[in-house]
């Protein structure tokens, strides 16, 4: 019998697979192999499940940052950075970020406390893979910043006009330009 953790990994699996939007405790308990029952046991109520995947999930795309080697400079800091978040790896991360913003944007919850929980936890990744590539810490918090926001527009906007990649990259180039200057 999974313990906590273990159903917390694969819930998030599920939710990585089938988005957050409608999900119920019956269908996932029964592609889990459990009963609604167990799990409310194990997390007390639904919406702790879901801060328990979001968490998970905020954890997985961390780790991928984390692993980063670092980079020889800023500008190819932030290449580096758009190739790791266009991994496949993280594609449920950030599809399932996206999704539980836009229902925190509204107010509900546990999105949008456990989204600002793990916003702080992805913000001092970013920086903290900056400062490893050798930019200097205030600079790399006000860089993480700006990197951030750029990728998330530019991760909406790929699938919103049909996937135009080449002019993704060349935004992300001049992105990275950009952010490089602010060390010039």
């Amino acid at each position: 019998m999974p313990n906590k953790d273990e159903w917390t990994v694969l819930a998030t699996d599920y939710a990585h697979e089938h988005g957050l939007t409608g999900l119920t405790l019956r269908p996932l308990a029964a592609a889990l192999g459990t009963s609604d029952r167990m799990l409310l046991y194990h997390f007390g109520t639904k919406d702790e499940l879901l801060a328990a995947i979001l968490r998970e999930s905020n954890d997985r795309g961390v780790a991928v940052v984390d692993a980063l080697p670092p980079s020889a400079d800023l500008r190819t800091a932030v290449l580096d950075l758009w190739a790791a978040v266009q991994h496949p790896a993280m594609e449920p991360c950030v599809r399932l970020y996206v999704e539980a913003s836009a229902l925190g944007l509204f107010g509900r919850e546990p999105y949008a406390s456990v989204l600002r929980e793990a916003n702080r936890v992805w913000m001092r990744s970013l920086a903290g893979f900056l400062t490893r590539s050798g930019v200097e810490t205030r600079l790399a918090t006000r860089a993480a910043r700006v990197v951030d926001a750029a990728f998330m527009g530019f991760q909406l906007d790929l699938p919103l006009y049909g996937g135009s990649r080449s002019s993704v990259k060349r935004s992300v180039a001049d992105l990275a330009d950009a952010v490089a200057a602010l060390a010039g």
